[in-house]
């Protein structure tokens, strides 16, 4: 950063230099060469630290814009121009307005449609249309799971994090509530380890100020980059449905990968707590799922031999129900 500085300094000074050397050659005031020279380098510095503020997308589109606009105003003030009326000198300024209003209306046009010209998300790196593409919300980021899934190869193409996601998680690690701003910290640390992790993480800019709700912003930016959502809240994921848009569910992925077991199927665990029914005890296999056991109450902190009669799939969970293995 410290050299693109120093660039930039000596090019102001080389862009004054050369003001001077050409006022000299053509008889104008030394001073006058050196502003010009001088004032016309910053414009093009202000220009290139400008871009660098705006995406990759923006400015090719700006490029595309002022390409139409150059078009359509060469071939309107040539039109016009064979007209008698508009070839006197005070008809002179004519052809400059023609290329103002054309490169202004273009540049706006192609800027607010970007996204739906064809091809132009592959030519500026997203994949959206493949669907490759996924968004993260705040829940998901929260939730942490989403790294480790990350880590061991099972996500693949471009990660998206939203700008407006980004906030989002920011105010919440700045809460005066602890558990919140514990939870906030907790996703900041899972960002800075994905983008360890993947150089495809990338942070979307687009923030669309005209929406005030996070989940209806995501919402939006799926339907513009044809993404998936990864997410673990209920109520986004049904929206998403309605919307027509694919989401990842973390809960959902959690139960599809739980081992599968079968009615009639021995197996032996340790019995933790009472149940509610009568003379139940409850247990739990290593990933969290609760087995009820009938006639287990008096083996608490004990291990014995089970058999499993059903399995219950519920929104919450699954739920393996066994009796004493007799």
């Amino acid at each position: 950063m410290r050299l693109l500085t120093f660039f930039r300094i000596i090019f102001i000074i080389v862009c004054g230099v050369v003001g001077f050397l050409i006022a000299d050659s053509s008889n104008l005031p030394y001073l006058n060469g050196i502003i010009i020279g001088v004032a016309g380098s910053l414009i093009i510095v202000l220009l290139d630290i400008f871009s660098s503020k705006i995406s990759l997308k923006d400015l090719l589109s700006i490029l595309v814009g002022l390409t139409f606009g150059l078009i359509i105003a060469s071939l309107l003030s040539y039109g016009i121009s064979q007209f008698p009326f508009f070839q006197s000198s005070k008809y002179i300024f004519i052809p400059m307005v023609i290329y103002l209003i054309c490169i202004y209306l273009c540049v706006v046009m192609v800027l607010k449609k970007k996204d739906e010209f064809p091809g132009f998300k592959s030519l500026v790196g997203i994949k959206g249309d493949t669907l490759s593409s996924k968004i993260l919300d705040t829940s998901a980021i929260i939730d942490g799971r989403v790294a480790e899934i990350l880590e061991i190869g099972f996500l693949d193409g471009e990660i998206i994090i939203p700008r407006f996601v980004l906030h989002e998680l920011q105010m919440i690690a700045d809460s005066p509530d602890p558990i919140k701003r514990n939870k906030g910290r907790r996703g900041l640390d899972v960002l800075n380890k994905m983008q360890k992790l993947s150089s495809n993480v990338k942070i979307y800019e687009d923030e669309f100020p005209e929406i005030h709700n996070v989940d209806e912003k995501l919402l939006k930016l799926a339907k513009k980059l044809n993404a998936k959502i990864i997410t673990n809240d209920f109520n986004l994921n049904k929206v998403a449905e309605l919307e027509k848009i694919k989401v990842l569910n973390l809960n959902d992925l959690s139960n599809a990968v739980k081992p599968i077991v079968l009615p009639g199927e021995l197996m032996r665990v340790k019995i933790l707590k009472e149940g509610k029914e009568l003379n139940q005890g409850v247990a739990y296999l290593d990933d969290g799922t609760m087995i009820v056991v009938d006639g287990a109450r008096h083996f608490i902190n004990r291990e014995m031999d089970i058999i499993v009669t059903s399995v219950i799939q519920t929104s919450a969970g699954r739920m393996i129900f066994a009796k004493k293995k007799e």
